[in-house]
Protein backbone atom coordinates (compact mmCIF):
# COMPACT_ATOMS: atom_id res chain seq x y z
CA UNK A 1 0.00 0.00 0.00
CA UNK A 2 1.25 3.66 -0.33
CA UNK A 3 1.41 5.80 2.52
CA UNK A 4 1.35 9.57 1.56
CA UNK A 5 3.79 11.80 3.74
CA UNK A 6 3.88 15.05 4.94
CA UNK A 7 0.69 17.21 3.63
CA UNK A 8 0.19 14.91 0.99
CA UNK A 9 -2.85 12.56 -0.11
CA UNK A 10 -3.44 9.75 -2.27
CA UNK A 11 -6.35 9.91 -4.34
CA UNK A 12 -7.95 7.86 -7.17
CA UNK A 13 -10.04 9.80 -9.82
CA UNK A 14 -13.48 8.78 -10.21
CA UNK A 15 -14.71 8.04 -13.86
CA UNK A 16 -18.07 10.18 -14.95
CA UNK A 17 -20.68 9.03 -16.96
CA UNK A 18 -20.09 8.99 -20.22
CA UNK A 19 -23.60 10.04 -21.56
CA UNK A 20 -25.67 13.26 -20.69
CA UNK A 21 -28.36 13.57 -18.99
CA UNK A 22 -30.14 14.61 -22.27
CA UNK A 23 -28.83 10.94 -23.52
CA UNK A 24 -26.11 12.55 -25.63
CA UNK A 25 -23.70 10.02 -25.62
CA UNK A 26 -19.71 11.97 -25.39
CA UNK A 27 -16.92 10.59 -27.59
CA UNK A 28 -13.32 10.09 -25.16
CA UNK A 29 -11.91 13.31 -27.06
CA UNK A 30 -14.72 15.39 -25.95
CA UNK A 31 -14.79 14.56 -22.13
CA UNK A 32 -12.91 16.97 -19.83
CA UNK A 33 -10.68 15.33 -17.03
CA UNK A 34 -12.73 14.29 -13.82
CA UNK A 35 -11.77 16.38 -10.85
CA UNK A 36 -13.82 14.12 -8.38
CA UNK A 37 -12.04 11.92 -6.64
CA UNK A 38 -11.88 9.18 -3.46
CA UNK A 39 -9.23 9.59 -0.75
CA UNK A 40 -7.55 6.18 -0.67
CA UNK A 41 -5.24 7.32 2.27
CA UNK A 42 -3.72 10.63 4.23
CA UNK A 43 -0.51 11.80 5.16
CA UNK A 44 0.57 12.46 8.76
CA UNK A 45 0.39 16.29 8.40
CA UNK A 46 3.61 18.50 8.99
CA UNK A 47 4.55 19.52 12.41
CA UNK A 48 7.65 21.32 12.77
CA UNK A 49 8.97 24.41 14.59
CA UNK A 50 8.35 26.88 11.59
CA UNK A 51 5.18 24.76 10.18
CA UNK A 52 2.76 23.44 11.38
CA UNK A 53 0.35 21.97 8.97
CA UNK A 54 -3.15 19.91 10.19
CA UNK A 55 -4.67 17.33 8.16
CA UNK A 56 -8.67 18.16 7.46
CA UNK A 57 -9.41 15.46 5.26
CA UNK A 58 -9.96 11.28 5.49
CA UNK A 59 -9.69 8.14 4.16
CA UNK A 60 -12.93 7.22 1.84
CA UNK A 61 -14.40 11.03 1.56
CA UNK A 62 -14.81 12.24 -2.17
CA UNK A 63 -13.42 15.78 -2.80
CA UNK A 64 -12.75 18.08 -5.82
CA UNK A 65 -9.15 18.69 -6.85
CA UNK A 66 -7.81 21.61 -8.95
CA UNK A 67 -7.36 20.03 -12.78
CA UNK A 68 -3.46 20.02 -13.37
CA UNK A 69 -2.32 19.33 -9.59
CA UNK A 70 -0.91 16.12 -8.53
CA UNK A 71 1.65 13.49 -9.57
CA UNK A 72 0.07 10.33 -11.28
CA UNK A 73 1.47 7.14 -9.95
CA UNK A 74 0.97 3.31 -11.00
CA UNK A 75 0.77 0.91 -8.29
CA UNK A 76 -0.31 -3.03 -8.24
CA UNK A 77 -2.24 -1.60 -12.03
CA UNK A 78 -4.01 0.57 -10.41
CA UNK A 79 -3.59 4.79 -11.49
CA UNK A 80 -3.68 7.49 -8.40
CA UNK A 81 -3.19 10.69 -8.16
CA UNK A 82 -0.46 12.40 -4.97
CA UNK A 83 -1.86 15.93 -4.42
CA UNK A 84 -0.91 18.46 -1.44
CA UNK A 85 -3.75 18.70 1.01
CA UNK A 86 -3.71 22.46 -0.64
CA UNK A 87 -4.76 21.62 -4.15
CA UNK A 88 -7.98 19.62 -2.50
CA UNK A 89 -11.03 22.21 -3.46
CA UNK A 90 -13.96 20.56 -1.06
CA UNK A 91 -15.43 17.75 -0.07
CA UNK A 92 -18.30 16.57 -1.93
CA UNK A 93 -20.94 15.33 0.94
Amino acid sequence: MLKPLGDRVLIKMIETEETTKSGIILSSGSKEKPQIAEIIAVGPGIDTEDKKIKMYVKEGQRVIINKYSGTEVKYDEQEYIIVRQDDILAIVE
